[in-house]
């Protein structure tokens, strides 16, 4: 089919609610470049939304997944067990900070993770209640929706949400304190204990779930100050810490995990997206007393730690280990450097932040009033795909260009692209 036959057939066999960024129709890619079925070749800063840190259809990744096609498609795990989800289990809790004991197991996605994470945080427990932050994404199922920020698309008509979910503010600090992190970090605390004096007993809380880098809700971090301080309170109660690795994990901050890079200590790590360079996996990381308290059968799935996934995910993970990790270092300074020049030319641009290859602005309609310049994002953006460079924006405001480029770019393909984006502001 051509690509008007296809456009017409999406329209009829799948529903609206089903995005699309632009009528763009992939025909393959490799590494950091899409070709269209056009014959236009794309300059990809979305990276599949942070799942091909390695880019795409990296050989090696291919060649993983063909062999293990010949072997195994699928058994499920829980009937006969196969060797790809045993050292893909052993290889995570390896890896993951933390020198206590892990015990791991695999699921489908995201979304999925998550919910099993809060899962066992409760049985753990014996627990109801979890906290969560202001502008946070944990994903599109009831959980998932329910512990997720923005309303609109994400949460808007599909209630009732979940109860004994309990939301504080994010230490924001270009929004809450001026650029004063350590002023975020004591407004952040200060919302918190006061949650626990006006709103919920804290020995009720089972877990407080957080992303060190907040990937929707637009690149915004705290320092390892906060991280330290919040595992302080938290822990004093009871409370479980898992932390939200789905965007920011697997080298996108220079280390293999933002926990790393921002010396997080926790109970439960959840991954996905770039664990497996765009196949369907994700993974659920734990102390092993806390991965162990849920009774037999009570956690699984019949796709989760697919063989063809995890022959992925662990040939991914060689690859970063084997040097790709310091070229995503490389490759965020570079970006860094480019954002800061764009900030001083730019009147609409805010704030740049973000850690290592994970980097994003936020574009505002002046820097006394900060007032969300969403518009002109939309508008920036639209002016990047028409010149072929595939980006997303972030935030609750939808105001934040974000970049998730490949580590595998090249210098010329990574400048062609931060060009694009330097004309585009210039358009604004």
């Amino acid at each position: 089919m051509n690509k008007k036959e296809l456009l017409a057939l999406r329209k009829e066999a799948i529903p609206q609610g089903v995005f699309n960024l632009s009528d763009s129709m992939v025909e393959s890619a490799k590494g950091a470049l899409i070709k269209d079925m056009d014959g236009s070749e794309w300059i990809d800063f979305a990276g599949g939304i942070g799942a091909l840190n390695v880019g795409h259809c990296h050989a090696e990744v291919v060649s993983a997944i063909k062999d293990q096609a010949d072997k195994l498609i699928h058994s499920c795990f829980h009937v006969s067990m196969y060797e790809g989800y045993i050292k893909l289990a052993d290889k995570l809790n390896q890896i993951t900070p933390g020198t206590f004991t892990k015990k791991t197991m695999l699921a489908n996605s995201g979304s999925e993770a998550v919910e099993n994470a809060i899962k066992i945080a409760r049985r753990y427990t014996s627990r109801p209640g979890i906290l969560c932050f202001d502008n946070a994404f944990h994903g599109r199922t009831h959980m998932g929706m329910s512990l997720t920020s923005k309303v609109d698309p994400y949460k808007k008509g599909f209630g009732p949400l979940l109860n004994d979910i309990y939301r504080i503010p994010f230490p924001n600090a270009y929004r809450l304190s001026n650029g004063d992190q350590a002023r975020a970090n004591v407004i952040s605390l200060e919302a918190l204990r006061k949650c626990f004096k006006d709103t919920v007993d804290p020995e009720s809380i089972a877990a407080i779930i957080y992303e060190p880098i907040q990937g929707e809700g637009g690149f915004i971090h705290a320092d390892a100050a906060f991280y330290s301080e919040l595992r302080a309170l938290t822990k004093s109660y009871g409370i479980l810490t898992i932390i939200d690795e789905v965007q920011c994990g697997f080298g996108r901050t220079g280390e293999m995990f933002a926990a790393d890079s921002l010396s997080i200590d926790y109970d439960i790590m959840i991954m996905a997206k770039s664990m497996a360079s765009g196949m369907p996996i994700s993974a659920i990381t734990g102390r092993s007393a806390i991965m162990d308290a849920s009774q037999v059968g009570a956690l699984g799935g019949t796709y989760g730690g697919n063989p063809l996934a995890c022959a992925a995910a662990l040939a991914t993970i060689d690859i970063l280990e084997n040097g790709l990790l310091a070229q995503g270092k490389r490759i965020g300074e570079k970006i860094y450097t480019a954002f800061k020049k764009m900030e001083a030319q730019s009147p609409y641009i805010g704030d740049v932040r973000g850690i290592g290859a994970m980097l994003a602005f936020e574009l505002i309609e002046d820097r006394e009033s900060k007032i969300p310049a969403t518009e002109l994002t939309a508008k920036l953006a639209q002016y990047c795909r028409k010149h072929k460079l595939s980006m997303i924006t972030a935030g609750t405001y939808s105001n934040v260009v974000r970049v998730l480029v490949p580590f595998t770019v090249d210098d010329k393909t990574l400048e062609k692209g931060l060009a694009i984006i330097e004309e585009g502001l210039k358009t604004l």
